[in-house]
């Protein structure tokens, strides 16, 4: 028992310290950093991360109303009272996108995370504590265009626009249970920084020794505390059927923000180049403020046979601010939502001679709008997910895939649309920790 123990906090530890205006997209990301290049991601906090475990990720996150003794629901805290024996969970996440614009062009991007882990273990019969990490929002574009002014003397000019960075949070969630009814709740510590800047360089080889070159860049650093509250009510209806209802609300949080902002002009002499910063604000103190957020969702479930779940979810983005960078307040709608239909089946879990019996297949659905609105339009996604678990010799440990293929975004109005494949890859490891001794 007690090596088991050191594997996991050994794994855990492992973990903890790896961890430590649009234009045409001209460019991929570059493929020596690994990372994603996508054009969304300007705006607001960046594009927004699912968090998700593998298991739910393959059930189109279905998230509310789910619960399993031996998985993991962070989405909803008040999953944890089910648990029945110490789980470590972690997943990784592999992404690939093709971008398309109106004109036909299109180009492919994509890169791999780690994408959470969570440790937690029930407190008794009646309750449960989690401590875990996950991303929020993750920030990386690279883009250019062009500009034209018949009276400038500098002509015609590249812009170029590049940002990087995202929000991460740091948690920890505790679930109580009172016969049917269980109440849930993460507290945890949001944090990151985000970086952007634009550039504009003259395009005629003629002229630029005598333009300037202009920069201007932004860097906000952003952390505070954050919560999510959750509830789930289960009902048995009979000697095989349970139904359950869930439900999580977090209110609008403030996130404190440091940001800097400052220009620089680069004056081009043909041998020598001479930088000179225009103006630097200096680090200015201000607020972030998240929007609101809920989620609802029923779940039916036939003993160890198969569920189906339904979940609606709204953020209210229109309580949306930033107080010092008003660039974060541009393309942002009102508010954002998402239906999620999944389930899960297991053909016999008891099967004891056919392993594919005892597998677990997971399918789903989605759609709905992003919080991200250009010229009036407001970012539509919709995709399909399949999934599966594959059990671990005789024990409750699994093995999780999941497929999520869909899109993100429109070509009218001279926006882009994305089609993305996101491949999901977790593990849940089940263990007995803090078992009383019977003997000495």
């Amino acid at each position: 028992m007690f090596h088991s123990h050191a594997k996991f906090l050994l794994l855990v530890l492992l973990v903890v310290a790896g961890n430590t205006g649009f234009a045409q997209t001209g460019s991929t990301s570059n493929p020596t950093n690994g990372r994603e290049n996508n054009p969304y991601s300007k705006y607001g906090i960046g594009e927004l991360m699912n968090g998700n475990s593998t298991v739910l990720r393959g059930m189109g996150n279905a998230t509310s109303a789910f619960e399993n003794p031996y998985e993991m629901n962070t989405d909803n805290p008040a999953s944890y009272s089910y648990m029945e024996q110490t789980i470590f969970e972690l997943g990784l996440n592999a992404n690939t996108r093709t971008i398309t614009n109106g004109a036909g062009l299109t180009y492919t991007t994509g890169t791999s995370t780690i994408s959470y882990f969570t440790l937690g273990f029930p407190v008794n019969k009646h309750a449960g504590f989690t401590i875990g990490f996950k991303p929020v929002s993750h920030v990386y574009y690279a883009m250019v265009d062009t500009l034209f002014s018949p009276i400038s003397p500098i002509g015609q000019v590249v812009r170029s626009y590049n940002g990087e960075g995202g929000l991460n949070y740091a948690y920890m969630g505790g679930a109580w249970r009172y016969k049917g009814l269980s109440i849930g709740c993460n507290l945890g510590y949001m944090f990151g920084n985000i970086h952007n800047t634009t550039a504009s360089v003259p395009i005629d080889p003629n002229v630029i020794y005598r333009a300037n070159v202009a920069q201007y860049t932004t860097y906000n650093q952003l952390g505070g505390l954050a919560w999510k509250a959750g509830l789930m009510y289960e009902k048995k209806l009979d000697s095989n059927y349970t139904i359950r209802i869930g439900g999580t609300l977090a209110l609008s949080q403030s996130l404190t923000q440091r940001m800097n902002a400052f220009q620089i002009s680069s004056y081009n002499f043909g041998d020598t180049v001479v930088n000179d910063t225009i103006s630097n604000s200096g680090e200015q103190h201000g607020k972030l403020k998240l929007p609101m957020s809920f989620c609802l969702g029923v779940m039916l479930s036939k003993n160890d046979k198969w569920s189906v779940g339904l979940d609606f979810a709204s953020s209210q983005w229109s309580g949306y601010n930033s107080s010092l960078d008003s660039t974060m307040n541009t393309g942002i709608s009102a508010q954002s939502y998402k239906l999620s239909l999944g389930g899960e089946y297991i053909p016999d879990a008891n099967n004891l001679r056919n392993y594919f019996s005892r597998v677990t297949y997971r399918y789903g659905v989605y759609y709905g709008a992003d919080y991200i609105k250009i010229q009036g339009t407001q970012i539509p996604c919709y995709g399909v997910t399949l999934g599966a678990s594959l059990p671990v010799r005789r024990s409750f440990s699994r093995v999780h895939m999941a497929f999520d293929i869909g899109r993100l975004g429109t070509t009218t109005n001279s926006l882009l649309q994305e089609t993305y494949v996101r491949f999901s890859f977790g593990v849940s490891l089940n263990n007995k920790w803090f078992v009383k001794r019977r003997y000495d």
